[in-house]
């Protein structure tokens, strides 16, 4: 990476006291009310998260990118911010659980990405049965660790006028200043599922995306809160990778990209491109073949829940068993390795076939399985490089992997938060798959030598035509 000039990014961040007290909710209402006005405006999501950027885009017209100190080094997260940004008039970032929660010893946190981007937070709060004990945890949060700029408070799910106005005189008495303040409202929530919400490749939910929109337009304050975003200062960053990657397309690889497999990073996908790959979306639920590409990258997503359709589409599940088999190169992640497995049993107990590049099934269960950082090692030489290789990931599964005895595992996971080293994946010719989940900028190498695989593979196609 290189030195590049300073940037001037109105920004704030909307952090959270913990889970569930409402940030996606209050983001998306933000961000739809600030394109209402007319502001070009750009979304960030801490931490790991695919499902919650996808309802940020729905409201703000913008691809939504993640911020992830583990997943990627600290030093590209300005980068990735700021290349994002560009054309926006304003930058919104939702944290991550609590305030200061994150990994092992705060890694990734909403407050140290904060830090990173130099960005006053505003810091929500889930004020149903409390009153002035709000003022209590706000003022907590803020001397907790006085270099985040907490700058003030959005109040959530109030119960009346009263209510409001009982917390806002507990916050003026600390100094602390009330952006918002949001009633209960049944009718703005999000549908969910095992992994989080629903994802928005099956829920395209315009109307409820509206109703938050004109909730945050009357509940927040939103002439405030453009002042607070003007108030950050330019970043000084370190280009990254190039948006439109090079103009030399080395190689095409197919991207399974519709409802059953959706998580991708858009910046991850943009370090592909960079080193000269083509990108060509495909869909496993509906298209017949792959299309005429020289590798697959099969992401993460929710197979689980079309199996049905993924098994009954026998020709895309028979071309890809072929082309891994002649050693096309193949990267899967999460569901993508679901899908490489022989079968996949659902939540109902139902058995469906699945490609049958990787012997076993993939099993669905009503407990998480895993969830959480990793470092991963090669054991093996790979399309993601040498025997040795180290890369930073994350896993979030219900699904476990019918254990088998003779199966070699290519990599070794340890988990950041308890140091539990077990073996992981599989790896047949040029395939390789398993649970982890990659950012392509954390590990351009990796991404670098996916591309060359490709490059290679259709080298070798050429010369046997």
């Amino acid at each position: 990476m290189q030195y590049a000039n300073q940037y001037a990014i109105p920004r704030i961040v909307i952090g959270a006291t913990q889970s569930g007290s409402g940030k996606t909710t209050i983001v998306t209402g933000l961000l739809a009310a600030l394109r209402e006005r007319g502001l070009k405006v750009q979304s960030f999501k801490v931490g790991p998260d695919y499902i919650d950027p996808g309802y940020h885009k729905l409201a703000s017209g913008r691809p939504a990118h993640n911020l992830d100190t583990w997943l990627t080094p600290e030093n590209a997260v300005p980068a990735i911010f700021a290349a994002a940004c560009e054309g926006a008039d304003i930058a919104v970032v939702e944290g991550v659980m609590g305030l200061y929660d994150g990994g092992r010893r705060g890694v990734s946190s909403t407050a140290s990405v904060a830090k990173l981007l130099d960005a006053p937070v505003l810091l929500v709060i889930d004020a149903k049965s409390m009153g002035a004990s709000a003022a209590a945890i706000a003022q907590g949060f803020r001397d907790y660790d006085p270099t985040v700029q907490l700058a003030g408070v959005i109040l959530n799910r109030l119960g009346s006028d009263t209510h409001e106005a009982m917390i806002r005189e507990a916050m003026k008495a600390i100094g602390i200043e009330v952006y918002g303040a949001l009633r209960r409202n049944e009718e703005l929530k999000l549908p969910e599922r095992h992994l989080g919400l629903l994802p928005v490749e099956e829920n395209d939910e315009q109307e409820v995306i509206g109703k938050m929109g004109r909730a945050a337009a009357r509940q927040l304050d939103l002439e405030a809160l453009l002042r607070l975003a003007q108030t950050a200062k330019p970043l000084k960053v370190r280009t990254l990778y190039r948006k439109d990657g090079q103009k030399l397309k080395l190689c095409r690889i197919g991207v399974a990209l519709d409802e059953a497999f959706s998580f991708y990073y858009p910046t991850s996908l943009d370090v592909l491109k960079h080193f000269g790959a083509e990108l060509v979306p495909f869909s496993p639920l509906r298209d017949k073949g792959i299309p005429n590409v020289d590798g697959l990258f099969i992401g993460g997503g929710f197979p689980e829940m079309f199996a049905a359709q993924l098994a009954a589409n026998r020709s895309m599940r028979q071309e890809i068993q072929e082309k891994a088999a002649a050693g096309m190169p193949i990267y899967a992640e999460c569901g993508g390795y679901m899908y490489l497995m022989d079968s996949l049993q659902d939540f109902a107990g139902e058995v469906y076939a699945m490609t049958g590049v990787f012997s076993g099934q993939a099993v669905m269960t009503p407990k998480l399985q895993m969830v959480g950082y990793v470092e991963a090692v090669l054991r093996q030489d790979s399309l993601l490089g040498p025997k040795g290789t180290k890369l930073r990931g994350h896993e979030f599964h219900f699904s476990r992997e019918q254990e088998r005895e003779d199966a070699e595992r290519p990599f070794c996971f340890t988990k950041l938060r308890n140091n539990l080293t077990y073996g992981a994946g599989r790896q047949v010719n040029n395939v390789l798959g398993s649970y982890l989940h990659l950012h392509f900028a954390g590990c351009p190498e990796a991404a670098k030598s996916f591309v060359e695989h490709c490059l290679a593979w259709k080298l070798e196609k050429k010369e046997r035509e």
